[in-house]
C-alpha cells in the first residue's frame, strides 16, 4: 500500500532493483547481438557497471528498511522483450546495432527518471545517505545514454545511412541505364527511315 512519499520511495527503489537484475541477464545478449566493436564494449562496461548499481541498490533498501527483492519491474521487462524482438531481427548489421542502442537509450531514459524522483524523494524524506547513493548511479546512467549518443552519432548511424545511400545509387544506375537503352533506340530509328527513303529514292530513279 501507498500511504506516503516513504512508501512510494521504497517500492520505486524495489522496482529499480528488480529492473537493475533484470537488465544483467539482457546486457550479454546485447553485447553477443551488436556487430560494431565499439558497442559491444559499451554493453560490456554498462553490465559491469549495473552489477554495482544493483549493489547500490542493496545497500539503499538496507537503509530504508525493506528487502529489495519481492518486486518485478513491468516496464523493464517490456523493455528488455523489445530488445529481444531487435536480436531476433535478420538485416544489414548496421542497422541492427543502430536498434540496438534505440533499446538500450530506452532504458537509460526509464532508469534516468526513475533514479531522479527517488533521489528527489530521498531528499524530501531528510534520507540524505540514501539520496547520495541514488544521485551516484543517476550519474552514470546519464553518462551511459551520452555515450550511446555519440555512438550513433558518430559511427552506427552513418554506416545504416551509407548502405540505404547504396541501394539508391543502384537504383538510379539502373534508371540510368534504361535511359540510355531508350535513346539508343530513338537514334537508330531515324536512322533506320533515312536509309528507307534513300532505297526508295534509288528505285524511283531506276
Amino acid at each position: 500500500m501507498l500511504n506516503s512519499l516513504r512508501d512510494v520511495l521504497t517500492e520505486s527503489v524495489r522496482d529499480l532493483y528488480s529492473a537493475e537484475t533484470q537488465l544483467i541477464k539482457a546486457l550479454p545478449k546485447m553485447a553477443k547481438a551488436a556487430t560494431t566493436p565499439e558497442l559491444k564494449e559499451a554493453f560490456t562496461t554498462h553490465l559491469e557497471e549495473t552489477k554495482q548499481q544493483a549493489v547500490r541498490l542493496e545497500k539503499v533498501c538496507e537503509l530504508l528498511g525493506v528487502k529489495p527483492k519481492g518486486k518485478v519491474c513491468k516496464a523493464m521487462k517490456g523493455l528488455v522483450e523489445e530488445g529481444a524482438e531487435i536480436m531476433a531481427e535478420k538485416g544489414e548489421p548496421s542497422a541492427i546495432d543502430a536498434a540496438l542502442i534505440e533499446a538500450a537509450q530506452k532504458v537509460e531514459h526509464y532508469e534516468i527518471a526513475g533514479y531522479g524522483t527517488c533521489a528527489a524523494f530521498a531528499t524530501v524524506l531528510g534520507e540524505i545517505d540514501v539520496a547520495e547513493l541514488l544521485r551516484e548511479t543517476l550519474e552514470e546512467e546519464k553518462t551511459t545514454d551520452e555515450n550511446l549518443t555519440a555512438l550513433a552519432e558518430g559511427l552506427v548511424n552513418d554506416e545504416a545511412d551509407t548502405e540505404d545511400e547504396g541501394d539508391e545509387e543502384g537504383g538510379e544506375e539502373d534508371e540510368d541505364e534504361e535511359g540510355d537503352a531508350e535513346e539508343d533506340e530513338e537514334e537508330e530509328e531515324p536512322a533506320a527511315k533515312n536509309k528507307s527513303s534513300r532505297s526508295t529514292a534509288v528505285k524511283a530513279k531506276r
